[in-house]
């Protein structure tokens, strides 16, 4: 049987009037725990692997999907598949058709070249698994209507490293826990990364740049957000970093510049279910920080808020006054550090005058820095008819930023 395939091959790698190889009768002539290394070329698909094997491309070998369902399916534990240029997925989002389909677990998935395909990688119960050094790019010019580049669902403890992800929809992880995201880049896409129902999953050390949005949570617990860069989301509403009913969250050390909010998150519903935000430098953000709900809780420390049109806001003052604030950098802080200990000698408090007209009225945001709401400023300074509700206080304001502040180290250069 194994001769009559192998006879085949050699007839269709002969006749170049023939369709392309089919790359199936390869895999079914390797053995189990055996590497198949194609020669150089172009092979049809699709690949459905069922055992344990090693599927080595060497960057040389291109498998055509025909346009029509998913191009690769992994369904062998410990199988590994590299090197390998795949495109012409099918279209269709019901099925998810995929450059890789990952139903397995324990496998290597390694710098593979996906494009013109609906889904890059889509992990389905899959677990324990290394998706590293990959580079992807979905079809479709309309990015709602393209696939993730990286999917997990139902999927944990995997190790998503080092993959760059573009023209793209969303990375996303649903129903997926103990998972770790990190050295990832994505460009040209919708949400850098969306977390549903996924607790207990580390995101580090990655760059997202130019999506609509950044990092979304909802419904996910127990998360380390450390280290990124989440640079011009600025596409509509566009964030950095949005946390709904999620909790016991660290979020430390990123950099979030040039969004339209840098950080929005909710109120905490119980007093131990609360946000640490520290040491992140929010930098030429319109809004650096937003917080909505009925009362603060976070703890907001060691930050540095450098160049933003506003600092914060919230959907009421308590919202963001009662947040527990101290010992951020703020650029705007003009007090005097006479003992010489780094740390301001009066609180750093902001009170709101003009401020409030376009925060209750959203239309007003459109005026926002024009002359006529800065003498409406001004007035409310000098002369105030009320008092002015206090936003927020922060008692221990640095006069410089920390000396391990992710602003004094050097940054992932933008392209």
């Amino acid at each position: 049987m194994r001769l009559g395939i192998l006879v085949f091959l050699l007839l269709l790698r002969a006749t170049p009037c023939l369709a392309l190889p089919p790359l199936q009768l390869y895999v079914e002539l390797t053995p189990e725990g055996g590497t198949l290394t194609p020669p150089p070329g172009e092979y049809s698909g699709p690949v459905v692997i069922n055992k344990r094997m090693v599927l080595d491309g060497k960057g040389k070998v291109r498998v055509n999907g025909g346009g029509s369902g998913t191009v690769i399916t992994v369904q062998a534990d410990g199988a590994v598949v590299k090197g390998l240029l795949i495109y012409n997925s099918g279209a269709s989002h019901d099925k998810t058709d995929a450059g890789i389909l990952l139903k397995a677990n324990d496998t290597l998935i390694e710098n593979n070249v996906i494009s013109d395909t609906l889904f890059g990688i889509h992990l389905s119960n899959a677990h324990g698994n290394r998706i590293i050094g990959n580079h992807i790019s979905s079809r479709g010019k309309d990015v709602t209507l393209r696939g993730e580049g990286i999917r997990l669902w139902y999927s944990h403890e995997n190790l998503v490293e080092g993959n760059q992800i573009e023209n793209s929809r969303d990375l996303v992880v649903s129903n997926s826990r103990e998972n770790r995201i990190l050295n990832n880049s994505m460009r040209h896409s919708r949400i850098s990364l969306e977390l549903v129902f996924s607790p207990e999953n580390e995101i580090r050390g990655n760059l997202f740049q130019d999506n609509y949005n950044g990092i979304t949570v909802i419904y996910s617990d127990e998360l380390v957000i450390a280290d990124n860069h989440l640079l011009d989301m600025r596409k509509l509403t566009g964030y950095g970093i949005s946390v709904k009913e999620s909790y016991e969250i660290h979020i430390s050390g990123n950099e979030i510049a040039h969004c339209a909010i840098g950080l929005l998150a909710t109120s905490p519903l119980e007093a131990e279910n609360i946000l640490t935000i520290e040491n992140n430098l929010f930098t030429f953000n319109d809004v650096a920080t937003y917080f909505y709900g009925e009362k603060g809780g976070h703890e907001i420390h060691g930050n540095r808020f450098v160049d933003n049109f506003v600092d914060v806001m919230g959907s009421t003052t308590d919202t963001s006054r009662l947040n527990h604030w101290e010992g951020n950098y703020w650029d705007s802080y003009s007090g005097f550090d006479l003992d010489q200990d780094g740390i301001g000698d009066q609180p750093y408090r902001v009170f709101l005058y003009a401020d409030r007209i376009w925060m209750d009225r959203s239309m007003a945001r459109f005026y926002r820095g024009t002359p006529a709401l800065s003498l409406i400023d001004f007035v409310q300074r000098l002369v105030p008819s009320s008092e002015p509700d206090l936003m927020y206080a922060d008692p221990s304001p640095l006069m410089q930023p920390a000396p391990n502040h992710p602003a004094n180290d050097e940054k992932i250069p933008l392209k």
